[in-house]
């Protein structure tokens, strides 16, 4: 499919945009065009430099290279305020509001009308309420904003962000945290600014609502602009494509399953999900993980693997659904702990937000699970940990000068190896590995696949969560895959294919 033609009128040209960060390219020569009374979506996956693109016209960031163009006249803004009075108004996926202060107050923080130095209480009241009746909103202004909704929230940042009389709204990832009512609502809001000839640029990940609201795509990929395309005429499985940077074709099937992954096959689930979920989190989803089985979670960024993988370790609490444990039926798991003392583990995504401790020693960062689930009264002794972290550096070949080597001296996959030692010192029944090969090098990648398959060999259920769709038909036997934070298909033997789970992804489900 080819890209569209850059012609017509614009609202907004992005031009040979660059931007790096300490070396690090996010943006390089990428474009955007967003043109009058259009919803455009902007899609890519982590790392295609959509936040530090919007952020940059949002004047956060300032520009390395490239120009910025409003209505034909070149912008330079230097601050949100700038980008305001430039007509750009942005509303971030962390919605930027105070909950405590009233709704009027939030409208129209900073720029409230004055009269001898006092705030006009009445004429702030009056412009709120105009601000929301653009947007076809009628609340009481004077409660405090977290009275209300997520939804009502949202719509009040967007009424906050019409205020200034934007001509371009950008909107990052607004249907994050709503149910489908509410998304609905927020799109009918989104027509009719449409209708008036607003210019709105859509930051999402959701592919069903880019082809219910969007008119045209831009696709990064890697900080570069892959294209521009008309929705209509754009098909789901290209979109896919584009954002991944491969076509969907055939591809080999799964090696021929090892005796070992036939017999897990017959064994009942360790753990079972039925109809699991929370709303504006996780649709209804079932999932059953088996002792001696790897199991693939595969979808694009945003389709609820890792909330998947939350809701099973009691990160977060599922509203709907049941949770079985070796058949029987329980409550889901209140918190991390309680999972930790039926045999799950969970290694996170975010190696060093919610991973490492960069500045303790490889023992240190190793036994924290361990003494976790000990409590804080049952400390481990300094000889029973040097000797546990003496036993994972060998069995994992972390290369480290000793264990007393800071963590954040050590190579991206010896700190991942790390961190899988400091569950596996556990020993745990079910383990969850949330994109553990992100961010290393070849051959440690390859080294932790090995690991994943020695795991399920010893007789544990791993759920695997990976963006590596290559790696998923290497490593698992089975899979589910994710889109729009639902489960859309299950594959297993012959079907684990990367053409099948492209397939999957981009299928349109009427």
């Amino acid at each position: 499919m080819a890209p569209t033609s850059q012609s017509g009128c614009a609202l907004l040209e992005m031009r040979g945009i660059a931007k790096a960060f300490r070396g690090v390219q996010a943006l390089d020569d990428a474009q955007l065009t967003v043109r009058r009374g259009s919803i455009h979506a902007l899609m890519g996956e982590n790392g295609a430099g959509k936040s530090t693109l919007i952020k940059a016209l949002a004047g956060i960031y300032a520009l390395d290279a490239g120009s910025i163009r409003v209505e034909g006249i070149i912008v330079r803004p230097q601050s949100p305020r700038d980008a305001e009075a430039q007509g750009i108004s942005t509303v971030f996926q962390e919605i930027n509001l105070i909950p405590t202060l009233s709704v009027a107050d939030n409208i129209l923080l900073g720029r409230q009308p004055l009269r001898w130095g006092f705030i006009r209480q009445s004429e702030c009241h009056r412009r709120a309420e105009a601000a929301l009746k653009r947007i076809g909103l009628s609340i009481d202004v004077r409660k405090a904003l977290n009275q209300y909704s997520l939804a009502v929230q949202q719509l009040v940042a967007i009424a906050r962000a019409l205020d200034v009389d934007a001509r371009l709204l950008v909107l990052d990832e607004p249907t994050s945290s709503l149910d489908e009512r509410e998304v609905a609502s927020l799109f009918e809001v989104l027509r009719e600014l449409k209708r008036r000839g607003l210019g709105i640029l859509l930051v999402t990940h959701f592919l069903d609502q880019v082809y219910a609201i969007s008119d045209t795509i831009t696709v990064l990929r890697n900080g570069r602009w892959v294209g521009e395309f008309e929705t209509a005429s754009f098909p789901r499985a290209h979109l896919v494509g584009a954002m991944l940077g491969r076509e969907i074709h055939d591809t080999p099937s799964a090696a021929p399953k090892t005796a070992v992954e036939t017999a897990g096959e017959a064994k009942p689930p360790l753990l079972e999900l039925r109809g699991l979920g929370k709303a504006g989190m996780l649709r209804a989803m079932d999932l059953r993980l088996r002792a001696g089985e790897v199991h693939g979670l595969a979808g694009l960024l945003g389709s609820g693997r890792t909330e998947t993988a939350h809701l099973i370790f009691g990160v977060a609490h599922p509203d709907s659904g049941a949770l079985l444990w070796r058949g029987v039926e329980r409550s889901p798991f209140g918190s991390p702990r309680e999972a930790m003392r039926h045999g799950l583990a969970f290694c996170s995504e975010d190696r060093k937000a919610e991973g490492i401790l960069p500045r303790l020693s490889v023992r240190e960062n190793l036994v924290l699970a361990m003494q976790a689930n000990r409590g804080g009264l049952r400390l481990i002794s300094r000889k029973e940990q040097a000797a546990l972290a003496d036993h994972y550096i060998q069995a994992l070949k972390i290369k480290t000068p000793s264990a007393e080597t800071p963590i954040q001296n050590l190579s991206g996959g010896n700190q991942q190896k790390v961190l899988l030692a400091r569950w596996l010192s556990l020993s745990p029944q079910v383990i969850l590995l949330d994109e553990p090969t992100r961010g290393i090098d070849v051959g440690a990648k390859a080294e932790v696949e090995k690991l994943i398959r020695s795991l399920r060999d010893q007789g544990m259920a791993v759920l695997l969560i990976s963006s590596d769709l290559e790696e998923i038909v290497r490593t698992c036997e089975r899979l589910s895959v994710m889109r729009d934070r639902r489960k859309i298909a299950e594959l297993s033997g012959a079907e684990v294919q990367v053409s099948s789970i492209l397939r999957a992804m981009s299928r349109h489900d009427e």
